[in-house]
């Protein structure tokens, strides 16, 4: 297993050098089991991305004028998403939304860095139980944990497993509105994100999308 480490001052920085790397230092497989089985896709080992300025806007990768590979993903489908993080409210054909898990422990965390201090390690959002290995597709997010550090809240999530070409702008956009929010209600500055996964992946039908946007060859 080899284990990456990208440090990227922002998140379309981070997008960005994560898209460049993959097709290097991950390996390529067939998937048999999930989303689009049959179908390949590139795939990190083990990755950790540390982020030290990810409230810096854009909060999406920007496309460069005369570039013609289509926006990954846009500010209003971040807000759905940031929606889907902090409600339980559920549409009729979905499975689960993440804030079926997170919305109440949204709040706890908050109370427990306002009410008790910074000093604990169980400020910890978990995603998920037990009956998720079940799901057709499980939750991708399983979980954020979270530390108040040099009087800011830095974020820690984990995904098992996670789109590199549209998921991940979209999905650490969203975690950062979410932290910007829980920093001011707790009365702290807004932190970093340290975001790991064993599943960042980019699918074969983006492939090319991927090299033309970060100058390799087709």
């Amino acid at each position: 297993m080899k284990i990456e480490l990208i440090k990227a001052r922002d998140l379309p920085d981070a997008w960005f050098q994560c898209v460049y790397h993959i097709f290097e230092k991950g390996y390529e497989y067939t998937i048999d089991r999930g989303s689009f089985k049959g179908q390949k896709r590139f795939e990190y080992d083990y990755i950790v991305i540390h982020i030290t300025h990810p409230g810096t806007r854009p909060l999406i990768p920007d496309i460069p004028p005369g570039c013609s590979v289509p926006p990954p993903t846009s500010m209003e489908y971040v807000e759905q998403y940031l929606e889907k993080l902090i409600t339980s409210r559920k549409a009729p054909l979905e499975t689960y939304t993440y804030g079926e898990d997170l919305e109440k422990q949204i709040d706890e965390v908050i109370n427990m860095y306002k009410e008790e201090g910074p000093n604990t390690n169980q400020a910890y959002m978990a995603v998920g139980n037990a009956a998720s290995i079940f799901l057709q597709d499980p939750q991708c997010l399983r979980g954020i944990d979270t530390r108040i550090r040099h009087g800011k809240l830095h974020f820690m999530p984990y995904f098992r497993s996670w789109d590199l070409w549209a998921g991940f702008p979209s999905n650490l956009a969203g975690l950062q509105l979410l932290k910007e929010y829980m920093a001011k209600e707790i009365g702290v500055e807004d932190g970093e994100i340290i975001a790991s996964s064993k599943g960042l992946h980019i699918y074969d039908y983006c492939w090319d999308l991927a090299k033309a946007r970060t100058g390799r060859k087709v």
